[in-house]
């Protein structure tokens, strides 16, 4: 199965979600490298990003060479959200998505992400500028609404989609659920069924079975995999694989697993620098040990070590002690 996004084909329709601090760079390059139908970027605040604050511009590392990714941006201000979108389309990005879905208290606390789920005719606002500031497909992530009370993705959607939004992708919570209990896939239907652009089900995404479910249960064009990606970033090829038929992806084990592993903690070192790079390496590390089942002595060494080539050597030691776990 495919998806259409203007001139852009979704093949197939198996999206990695934007996680702050964790889709970056180097991260969305490996699953690209398993296989997906398209990676969007962490979230990157719109005015900050124009006014060049430090960190910003390399969150928004845009693999503007590479096929089918897609950069998120959040803000408040129709005119920062549109000089933003401008600059990123400028740089090489091939797609925009706009940032309605972030439960964050520091987002929401400055009337961004989730919040402006409450000041709908205000985010129409935002939307409007992005779209009409780019030639790029302009697409929008949301949730369900703010609260039980305020259930207004559907309505938000429709004005989205005749705003000139191509794509939206909903999460399966409101705001206020942040993320406990269980993504509503259910509740997605009335969305799919409000608009005729393509509509992407997020939310608890853990496999390939949670993926089934989700569609089968909100009628919704694909699925977009977030924390259950974390430590497999072959997880999208392989429900990719499993739903769609692709290529099944050669899940790496034993000295693949260490060889992937050490691959990814060295580009992450040249992207951030040494410093940064060991601190952002961390939670990559920990969730791939936790895969692996490492020994508590083991995975403290790894995590806590400054020697990059000390870290590279424990790493054979810390993930080949349960290599089947791993994989």
């Amino acid at each position: 199965m495919t998806l259409q996004l203007a001139d852009k084909t979704l093949n197939p329709p198996v999206m990695l979600a934007p996680m702050a601090g964790i889709t970056d760079r180097p991260f969305r390059d490996l699953v690209m490298r398993f296989g997906a139908g398209m990676v969007v970027s962490e979230m990157v605040a719109s005015q900050e990003m124009v006014q060049a604050k430090p960190g910003v511009r390399e969150r928004a590392e845009l693999s503007a060479d590479v096929e089918n990714t897609a950069v998120q941006l959040a803000g408040r201000d129709a005119h920062w959200m549109a000089e933003a979108a401008r600059q990123v389309a400028d740089r090489g990005a091939r797609v925009i998505d706009i940032n309605m879905g972030c439960p964050a208290k520091k987002v929401t606390n400055g009337y961004s992400g989730s919040a402006l789920l409450k000041t709908p005719d205000h985010a129409l606002t935002l939307i409007e500028a992005v779209v009409e500031a780019v030639d790029v497909p302009v697409t929008l992530k949301t949730r369900l609404g703010w609260d039980d009370n305020l259930l207004n993705a559907p309505d938000v959607a429709r004005r989205a989609q005749d705003a000139g939004v191509q794509l939206v992708t909903i999460h399966g919570r409101t705001r206020c659920q942040f993320y406990k209990g269980h993504a509503d896939w259910q509740a997605i239907r009335s969305v799919k069924e409000a608009v005729s652009i393509p509509v992407i089900a997020n939310g608890d995404i853990v496999g390939s079975n949670a993926a089934r479910t989700a569609l089968d249960q909100s009628g919704a064009d694909g699925v977009m995999v977030g924390r259950g990606a974390q430590g497999k970033p072959w997880l999208l090829a392989q429900i990719c694989h499993d739903l769609y038929g692709t290529q099944a992806p050669a899940v790496p084990a034993n000295a693949d697993l260490i060889d992937m592993v050490r691959g990814h903690y060295e580009a992450m070192l040249a992207f951030y620098g040494t410093d940064l790079g060991l601190r952002v390496a961390r939670k990559h590390l920990g969730w791939y040990m936790d895969e692996a089942v490492t020994p508590a002595t083991l995975r403290r060494a790894v995590l806590t070590s400054r020697d990059t080539a000390e870290v590279l050597r424990l790493l054979g030691d810390a993930l080949g002690g349960n290599t089947e776990a791993a994989a």
